[in-house]
């Protein structure tokens, strides 16, 4: 099937088949089919997730999700995060940096494993996390099928414990809407796509919009000096859109 960027995966009839790349983890994104064993279990059943079907270990299949790749309507993405985030906390899963501070320390530690330079990153804004809240960690256009106008995510090899201002930001971000098959977000559309969120939440993101961002540049360097060089134009786009994201 076309459209994964890490791991390999098949349609057998209305299955799909999920093969995990041992080298396919990066700093920012887990590859953990474990993980994603789990959450499509306990999300499946709920209509929130694929429902999982077999597994093995490092391998998974699961249902075929009817419909097609999101449509580029801002609420239907949002309100698909909203059930997710909604959902009670699920044990095991992994605790991701919360606040400003912990974004900031991951983003810095992505930076020094590259060789190439960012701009320096924005100051500490003393933001400390949410509550924790289940986040896919991977909200980008390509993980989102919709059908009749309700999208359900797919891809789910690195929720964790953390902040929904990650999913945000993921969604978000100019590099993973080029990346993902999404388009250039007006201004219009992003103000959109935050109003849908609690007020608190859609606040939060604005506070921590250039660590969240600055975090993203980061991981695409990273991804661009191994190998993945439509990373570059991802790195581009994101790095002209800080402090405007906000």
């Amino acid at each position: 099937m076309a459209g994964g960027r890490v791991n390999t995966l098949w349609q057998v009839d209305g299955l799909v088949v999920k093969c995990y790349r041992a080298d396919g983890e990066s700093p920012l994104f887990p590859n953990r089919p474990e993980t994603e064993m789990a959450a499509l279990m306990a999300l499946g059943p709920k209509g929130l997730a694929p429902k999982l079907r077999a597994a093995g270990q490092d391998w998974i299949v699961y249902d075929l999700l009817p419909g097609q790749l999101w449509s580029g309507y801002v609420q239907s993405a949002a309100q698909a995060l909203r059930r997710i985030h909604a959902m009670p906390a699920l044990a095991g899963f992994r605790q991701m940096p919360i606040g400003s501070a912990e974004i900031l320390h991951q983003g810095a530690k992505i930076a020094a494993a590259c060789k190439g330079q960012l701009p320096s990153p924005p100051p500490d804004m003393g933001v400390a996390g949410g509550p924790l809240h289940l986040v896919h960690g991977d909200a980008v256009p390509g993980n989102m099928i919709e059908q009749n106008g309700t999208v359900t995510l797919i891809d789910w090899q690195c929720p964790g414990l953390g902040d929904p201002v990650d999913d945000l930001a993921a969604f978000l971000s100019p590099a993973m809407q080029y990346l993902y098959g999404g388009h250039r977000l007006a201004r219009e559309e992003r103000t959109e796509f935050l109003a849908a969120f609690p007020q608190d939440l859609a606040a939060r993101y604005r506070l921590l919009a250039p660590a969240l961002h600055w975090r993203i540049a980061a991981h695409c360097l990273w991804r661009a000096e191994r190998g993945a060089n439509d990373y570059r134009t991802a790195l581009a786009r994101e790095l002209e859109s800080l402090g405007t994201l906000a």
